[in-house]
């Protein structure tokens, strides 16, 4: 943060006059500054002075100047301030909120010691203060009273106040620092404490975020944390112009803080990346002295700095400014503060984040009114109008959202199909909703519009949740309230401002309405292009076809008001008690009024009024609008209990009796109260009221309850028995023990009688226990059966048989046989009672009498059951009577119609013969369509229809399950023209797929390929091809793109090329059709630069002037383009693109055209080019070398005088070699060269003019040229030399020859000089004489051989072509280019010669590095051999070969396996992967179950099993990508998987006393998977488990497990173990036993001294526990249950009940260890809990709600 001086307050005296006390008002409008001089200063927000004022005296007698201001407190309210004297008094003076009004003390607090220092907390009605005899003590303003905090000893120095002004802390003489908290209420006695002690007096403390900064006179600043523990220190006494620190001031925004020295303010920030406070800004101000005073203005963008000689200063404080828009200027005055101010107004907003975040953004949005701000974690919103601000949590979004401010109150946020909602000046979501439509025509929000009478808020929103259905949504209570799903789109909704109410209209422009409350749709208008609620009412305006169409009263919908009217709705305005409907009709604007009454009346009753309401509609005529507002008033002075108001509007609606109801209850009340004038409010709260609204609406027993609290017994019997309920006024009297209540139950009686309800006068009777009456009662009423009832209940009447009989002929008469059959049964009339079981079809009962009394009928009772059930088609029941009935063919037939298709295989297979044949056809047809078709091919085949089974596995498309069957019944021809037609049909039908299965599986693929190709299939042809013919694959691939060339397909074209590596035709292809985009494409992407060179600049050409130059500035190959047109001689085009593009190439081309006019014999138009390129000396050249003297010259002469003596030169030359001796001597004189004469006449041999030019001209060179002449014949290498050329010369070539190769090493030591005569020698051999050349040569060859020159001699044996021999020569040495190169030019076929040859070569030398990129195989043989893995590994990866890749890894990993490193080994298959190949699958075994068998150590195995889990889990994942889900190996790694899973969670909850139940479950899970672990150990760790968690049976059945099988182990047999233990649970009995015992002897003594002192402990039930199901309660396993439990993907604890289900998978948890986990993980912090929480949503996805 940096400092900026703005301007002075007060200017500094000539002598000390210190500012003793700042303050800034929290309004920020006002600035207090006090100076010794005892009066204090006002100064508005800009620093210009409004006011001042004296301070008074405590004790006017003592004059006005023995005291000081030591401090000064703004109240919250900004108009009253504190100030603190040390005359012992504090005053508080009322400022006001204008400038200029009168100060008046309205406060004064007495003090027995002098002030100190004082402070006003944020947002609270009573400050803080410190004396100097070591008191805090709190002033309440309101009450006028002061009381102490706390008391020290020591000299209260300094006051800080917390951000929320929740607490103080205080700063005192000796170095203490105390805390003192207000929370716990005004006035009352928060928590104290010493908080530290400082190294000094903090004479400057300041409480800014969470850290309290100190400092005084040691120079040190000291952070301490708001537990007082020291988190940071800064030191500044090395600095020697430093000195003591003398106050402090804390930004509000709570990130810096500003300390006060001399001549010195320092500013420390809070860097919330870093973690703490850095020194980031300050100033020296020379002359200032000590700072004696700071005050930050509360929105933090000014310090206002105090000093000892009276100054006061004005400082802005920010960290950077920008301006928005040229509107709005943004100050940044912290990380997490922002002020914006509108550049047009004045007005200014303070954006501050509550959490401290860091803001990063700010954007002004929706017509310049809204902000939106973005911190790492929240979002800002606010209204510039209304001030209101909010701060919501808000995630990583991308910056995707997108912001809608239809709604004044609140703005809505689009982010991936999410709706949210924030109501500004509110930091909580409003709510969210999921929708994709966010048209704001289709989204309605409503918060606090209008409110209702009795209603605290309304906050709705109605939304689509798709086109068709309306979602609306209650926003204060976050549920929803309706769901509306309509029958076509909906493209425009809104609720009213009472959110009763939706209007909604669909895409056939027709209006509805919604009743909310009711749920309730009406149609209001069929074509409606415009519709609006009236602001402030519950009317709707609607445009129809040419009519304006009003509804007064929406609740009576069907009631609407119609005016014809031109034009369109444009507008609706309400404003000064009129409401206008503003229509554009062509160029003309007409204004409709609307009836102000009417829409008032609605008003009036949302506003409760319903007085004024009913005045209104007695004012108005009857007609169907105001019946509807009668009747709506009616509805809420009911529900309000407006009784009069509710019996006026029955009335005018012509409900009379529900009027006079109303009206009588008026005149009962009266009656009760004596009284003829009752207030409406005493009518409504009057008993009787209450009493008979809640009759009227139907609630009887709310209006018992009223009467009998006021004691009216009669009235509540009344109420029942005007509406005859009886029993209720029975059971009313009966409650209250009415005396007449025996005549109230004869009356009862007899009126049930004569009105002839003899069940309920039966009831009654059986009731009071009159049996033998109740019983007549019923028969009466022609119900015996509940006749029978009571006498089967009561024994005493059973055996009256006229009764008996009685009843019994009336149930047989009426058909109740059952019932008649019981009857008979109870008096043992049984063959009477198994007759009417018969008849009355009641076989169970029949059957269970039978058992006892009649056992032969049970078989015949059986199958005429079965029968019956049969007849009634309940199949499934007769299935078993049947068979009871020993009716095995009826119960097939049963089980077969009931589709239990199991059952029925299993009684067809215990029937034989003919009797199961006609059952098997049809069981054959069922497991056929439930496709187990190996059962269906057995009945087929035992049915004797083996051929549809053949049909069956054709139709499945199970076509070698159909071949193999179809051999075994049918002959090789039949099966061939079956399968060939069955293709052909396939083919026909388009079902290509299937054609070629059988096409291939007749090995046939030749047809499928042509099949393919018929149907232009290109790419199933070339996959077949690349399978059966691959050395046709790519011709094949040329054949198609040229096909699809021709046809104009060219993207299709170009993949077919590009499979036959043939881009170059892909770009032709490209190039002909003018495609040069795709042409360039093709050709940089696969063939570099170069290529698409080629393409670009023909491209650019093609495209011609500005385009081309656009087109190579965009792939930046200006410069390149130019060169390569050059180099192609396409001069024009590069000089356009030079001339337009690059205009500094232009020499340089001139220079290359001219060169190229110079090949091209141009010479004048090269010369001319020459020239242009600035390079002259280049044209006399050119007329140099084409001997053009004079041109030369005259170029020379007129551009390039400096070569003209290059001019001569090159004339005497061209003389010289013309023999013409005497001209080129002159030229070479006139050029001043007469050493070149004599060099020529040297070379020439013509010694004699040699010495005469070099004695005329240059005498210096005399002496060289006599020794040369001496020279000639000095040694007889040169003179063979000279000789041979001399035989050259002469024409003679073998002589030459034969000279030449006298020449030797003993001759002469220079191997150059010899390999240059013999290669001289063999050249012309080769040349001249051909038919000695071969002898030669070799003889030649041999001695380059010897002096090593094995590159010539291979040249040699290459001119005679002996390729072979020559190749022999380059690889002996090592010139293996070459040698690769002669192969490609000379031999292919001798390519395998010399890569095995160099191959060899590197393995002798042992160094793959070499080796690489000839034979990758052997190189990592060689790698590999050498232990060199890593590189091994690298290299194999680079080959992309993931199969050779894996072949290195799996020998690698064995080799790391068998040295132990299995922890390596797991890691190697975690970097490379770990690929579903069969090969591996024991290493993954090995690895996993290795490390599971390590000693269980807690925390410090989970690195290992999360790294063993995540590599198991990509395992698996590979397995279903490779379709291999199923198998048996997938199987076992995935419970590899969960095993591991639960090790890391074991791991993570190990440590944490809260998780530890979670940890001990999962090793009792464990025990499930001893057939894979060491069964020792598992038990071991289950038993201790067991006992730490204090469940004392397990432990001892687990550790007394864990004996025997060390015991085991030692004997290396199971024989010997008891299982009863373990029967009802899934744990293995056959396990594989350890070659030793894996826990140590110590331990195991351990365990054996705890069982055995357990087992004598009667209080330990020495069992497993069981749950409902009857077995052990961590057992999967069930015998109630078919399946397996699905284990807790937690614990591993079986998942039964209040389960958990996950997204992925079939995978659930326990929903109490799920929740323990969770929360666990989050008190703890774990990172080892919250990686599995990770790992568990990738492996299952999010909890299911």
């Amino acid at each position: 943060m940096q400092l900026h001086f703005v301007k002075s307050l007060m200017s500094a005296g000539d002598s000390p006059c210190k500012i003793t006390a700042i303050c800034c008002s929290p309004n920020n409008l006002k600035i207090a500054v006090v100076t010794a001089d005892r009066v204090v200063y006002l100064y508005d927000e800009i620093g210009e002075r409004r006011d001042k004022f004296a301070t008074k005296p405590a004790d006017p007698s003592l004059g006005k100047k023995h005291y000081q201001v030591k401090g000064l407190g703004f109240s919250p309210d900004s108009t009253k301030l504190a100030v603190g004297q040390t005359d012992n008094i504090i005053f508080v003076y009322r400022i006001g909120e204008q400038w200029g009004e009168k100060k008046v003390i309205c406060n004064k607090f007495i003090q027995q010691s002098a002030i100190t220092c004082l402070v006003w907390p944020h947002e609270q009605s009573h400050f803080v203060f410190g004396t100097a005899e070591g008191k805090v003590r709190l002033a309440n303003v309101r009450a006028n009273k002061s009381h102490t905090l706390f008391a020290t000893e020591s000299y209260v120095v300094s006051l800080a106040s917390s951000p929320s002004g929740k607490s103080i802390v205080s700063g005192h003489a000796d170095n203490s620092i105390v805390h003192y908290s207000l929370e716990a209420g005004e006035g009352a006695i928060g928590a104290q404490g010493q908080l530290c002690r400082h190294s000094c007096p903090p004479y400057a403390l300041a409480w800014v975020g969470q850290a309290i900064i100190a400092a005084g006179n040691d120079k040190h600043v000291s952070f301490y944390s708001e537990e007082g523990k020291l988190i940071q220190n800064m030191d500044h006494s090395i600095d020697t112009e430093e000195k003591e620190f003398t106050v402090a001031a804390g930004a509000p925004g709570g990130q810096a803080v500003a300390i006060g020295s001399f001549d010195r303010i320092r500013v420390y920030s809070w860097s919330p990346k870093n973690c703490h406070w850095d020194e980031t800004g300050g100033i020296d101000i020379a002359n200032l002295y000590t700072v004696t005073s700071l005050a930050w203005k509360k929105d933090g963008s000014k310090l206002i700095v105090g000093g000892l000689c009276g100054s006061a200063d004005m400082f802005d404080c920010c960290l950077r400014r920008s301006v928005y828009k040229q509107k709005f200027e943004m100050t940044y005055v912290g990380l997490s503060q922002v002020i914006v101010k509108n550049l047009t107004s004045g007005a200014r907003v303070i954006l501050k984040s509550h959490y401290g975040y860091e803001i990063e953004q700010v954007k002004i949005m929706g017509n310049d009114r809204y902000l939106v701000a973005h911190t790492s974690d929240t979002l800002l919103l606010g209204d510039l109008t209304t001030c209101r601000l909010s701060e919501v949590a808000w995630g990583e979004s991308g910056g995707n959202e997108k912001f809608y401010f239809e709604t004044e109150s609140a703005c809505m946020i689009f982010n991936v199909g999410e709706l949210t909602l924030v109501e500004y000046g509110t930091n909580e979501v409003l709510g969210s909703v999921r929708t994709e439509f966010i048209n704001p025509h289709l989204v309605s929000l409503r918060i606090n519009e209008r409110r209702l009478r009795n209603t605290d808020s309304i906050k709705k929103i109605a939304y689509l949740l798709d086109a068709k259905t309306i979602s609306v949504c209650d926003l204060s209570d976050n549920y929803n309230q309706n769901t509306h799903t309509h029958e076509n789109r909906i493209d425009w909704l809104e609720l009213n401002e009472t959110c009763r109410k939706l209007l909604f209209r669909d895409k056939k422009m027709r209006l509805h309405l919604l009743d909310l409350e009711t749920n309730k749709r009406t149609s209001l208008l069929e074509y409606c292009s415009y519709v609006q609620w009236v602001p402030q009412s519950d009317v709707v305006v609607a445009q129809g076809r040419g009519s304006l169409c009003v509804w007064y009263n929406i609740d009576s919908p069907e009631r609407q008001t119609t005016f014809a009217m031109k034009g369109d709705i444009i507008e609706l305005e309400r404003m000064d008690g009129r409401t206008e409907v503003v229509v554009q009709s062509g160029v003309d604007t007409v204004s409709y009024t609307l009836d102000e009454g009417l829409i008032e009346f609605g008003t009036a009753i949302d506003d409760g009024d319903y007085g004024r309401a009913v005045m209104f509609l007695e004012s108005l005529e009857l007609s169907p609008e105001t019946e509807g507002m009668w009747q709506t008033l009616a509805t809420r002075a009911l529900e309000e209990s407006e009784v009069l108001v509710a019996a006026r509007s029955f009335a005018a609606v012509g409900n009379m009796s529900k009027s006079l109801y109303l009206q009588k209850t008026i005149s009962l009340i009266e009656k009760e109260t004596d009284s003829f004038i009752v207030m409406p409010a005493d009518v409504a709260q009057h008993w009787i009221c209450k009493a008979r609204l809640a009759a009227l609406n139907g609630d009887l027993r709310r209006a018992e309850m009223i009467y009998l609290e006021q004691g009216k017994v009669q009235n509540a019997m009344e109420l029942y028995q005007i509406l005859h309920m009886w029993e209720e006024a029975l059971r009313v009297a009966r409650d209250n023990n009415l005396p007449d209540l025996s005549t109230l139950k004869d009356g009862f009686l007899k009126h049930l009688i004569e009105t002839g309800q003899e069940q309920r006068a039966a009831a009654l009777k059986e009731k009071e226990g009159e049996f033998s009456e109740a019983i007549n009662l019923y028969m009466r009423a022609g119900l015996p059966t509940k006749a029978c009832s009571i006498l089967l209940q009561h024994s005493t009447l059973i055996h009256q048989n006229e009764i008996m009989e009685r009843i019994a002929s009336a149930l047989i008469k009426g058909g109740l046989y059952e019932k008649a059959g019981e009857l008979f049964e109870k008096v043992s009339m049984f063959a009477r009672a198994l007759e009417n079981y018969r008849k009355g079809r009641a076989y169970r009962k029949a059957v269970e009498l039978a058992r006892q009394m009649f056992s032969n009928d049970v078989v015949m009772l059986e199958e005429e059951w079965a029968a019956y059930l049969r007849d009634k088609k309940q199949f499934d029941s007769a299935i078993n009577h049947f068979i009871e009935a020993g009716s095995l063919s009826s119960a097939a037939e049963c089980a077969i119609s009931a589709k239990q298709w199991n059952k029925a295989t299993q009684i067809i297979d215990t029937l034989e013969g003919d009797v199961a044949l006609k059952f098997y056809k049809q069981l054959a047809d069922y497991y056929m369509s439930v496709k187990q078709y190996e059962l269906a091919e057995k009945y087929f085949d035992k049915s004797g229809l083996t051929r549809s089974a053949v049909n069956m596995y054709t139709d499945a498309g199970m076509w070698e399950a159909a071949h193999k069957l179809a051999l075994r019944c049918m002959s090789g021809e039949e099966v061939e023209i079956l399968y060939a037609n069955q293709a052909k049909d396939f083919e026909v039908k388009g079902r290509l797929k299937e054609a070629e299965r059988i096409y291939i599986m007749i090995e046939d693929p030749d047809k499928a390929i042509a099949m393919y190709k018929k149907h232009r299939q290109y790419d199933n042809m070339i996959r077949l091809i690349g399978v059966y013919y691959k050395d046709l694959l790519n011709d094949s691939h040329i054949r198609v793109a040229k096909e699809l060339e021709s046809e104009g397909s060219y993207k299709e074209s170009e993949q077919h090329y590009l499979s036959a590596k043939d881009w170059k035709s892909v770009c032709h292809m490209y190039r002909n059709q003018d495609m040069w985009e795709d042409a360039y494409r093709v050709a940089k992407t696969h063939g570099g630069l170069g290529p698409a060179k080629q393409v670009a600049i023909p491209w650019a050409k093609h495209l011609g002037g500005e385009s081309a130059v656009k087109l190579l500035n965009k792939l930046n190959m200006l410069e390149e383009s130019i060169d390569y047109a050059a180099e192609h001689s396409a001069f024009d085009f590069a000089f356009e693109i030079a001339g337009s593009a690059v205009k500094s190439k232009l020499p340089e081309l001139h220079l290359k055209y001219a060169m190229h006019l110079e090949d091209e014999g141009k010479y004048s138009e090269a010369e001319e080019s020459f020239i242009k390129a600035s390079r002259p000396k280049e044209a006399v050249l050119m007329y140099v070398h084409t001997h053009q003297w004079e041109d030369a010259q005259r170029v020379a002469e007129l551009h390039d005088p400096a070569s003209l003596k290059d001019v001569l030169i090159g004339q005497a030359k061209f003389s010289f070699e013309e023999k013409n001796f005497q001209q080129g001597e002159a030229y070479l004189l006139r050029a001043q060269r007469p050493d070149l004469i004599v060099s020529i006449y040297l070379e020439s041999e013509q010694w004699h003019d040699a010495m005469r030019v070099a004695r005329e001209y240059v005498p210096q060179m005399l002496d060289d040229v006599k020794e040369k002449m001496l020279s000639r014949s000095s040694g007889s290498a040169r003179d063979l030399l000279e000789q041979a050329k001399r035989w050259e010369q002469a024409g003679d070539p073998g002589r030459a020859v034969e000279i030449y190769l006298q020449l030797n090493r003993e001759i002469i030591d220079d191997a150059e000089l010899l390999t240059s005569a013999w290669c001289k020698a063999a050249e012309l051999a080769i040349k001249f004489i051909p038919t000695r050349a071969p002898t030669m040569v070799l003889e030649i060859t041999d001695r380059l051989t010897e002096v090593r020159k094995y590159m010539e001699a291979a040249e040699i044996l290459l001119e005679v072509n002996l390729t072979k021999d020559a190749l022999d020569l380059l690889m002996s040495g090592e010139h293996w280019e070459k040698a690769r190169q002669v192969v490609t030019d000379r031999a292919p076929h001798l390519r395998e010669y010399v890569e095995s040859a160099y191959t060899q070569k590197v393995r002798d030398r042992q160094q793959p590095d070499e080796i690489v990129n000839v034979d990758v195989s052997a190189a990592l043989e060689l790698y590999a051999d050498s232990n060199k893995w890593e590189k091994c590994l690298q290299v194999a990866e680079s080959t992309k070969n993931e199969q050779l890749l894996n072949k290195y890894i799996a020998r690698y990993a064995a080799i790391l396996i068998k040295d132990g490193n299995m922890l390596q080994a797991l890691r190697l298959y975690k970097k490379y992967g770990a690929p579903p190949t069969p090969q591996n699958f024991n290493i993954y075994k090995r690895i996993a179950l290795d490390l599971l068998s390590q000693p269980f150590t807690g925390l410090a195995l989970f690195s290992s099993y999360s790294e063993l889990r995540d590599m198991l889990y990509d395992l698996i994942i590979g397995f279903r990508k490779a379709s291999l889900d199923e198998t048996e190996d997938c199987q076992l790694f995935n419970k590899l998987l969960f095993i591991t899973h639960w090790h890391c969670i074991r791991s993570a909850c190990h440590p944490h006393k809260q998780l530890s139940a979670l940890s001990a479950k999962i090793s009792v899970s464990l025990l499930r998977y001893t057939d894979l672990l060491p069964a020792d150990k598992c038990f071991y760790e289950a038993g201790c488990a067991a006992k730490e968690q204090g469940w004392g049976g397990m432990a001892f059945v687990f550790l007394n497990r864990f004996l025997d099988l060390c015991d085991a182990i030692d004997e290396q047999n199971l024989d010997g173990l008891d299982h009863s233990d373990f029967l009802d649970t899934d744990i293995p009995f056959e396990i594989p036993l350890p070659a030793t015992c894996t826990i140590p002897e110590v331990k195991r003594e351990e365990a054996k001294e705890w069982v055995l002192t357990v087992s004598v402990d009667q209080s330990v039930e020495q069992s497993l526990p069981k749950d409902f199901r009857g077995v052990f309660l961590a057992s999967l396993t069930s015998p109630t249950q078919a399946k397996p439990a699905i284990p807790c993907i937690i614990t591993g604890y079986p998942a039964i009940k209040d389960i958990v289900k996950f997204k992925y998978g079939n995978h659930s948890g326990s929903k109490e260890d799920w929740n323990v986990f969770i929360l666990g993980t989050k008190q703890t912090h774990s990172a080892e809990c919250n990686s599995i929480v990770h790992f568990i949503t990738s492996w299952c996805g999010t909890p299911v709600k």
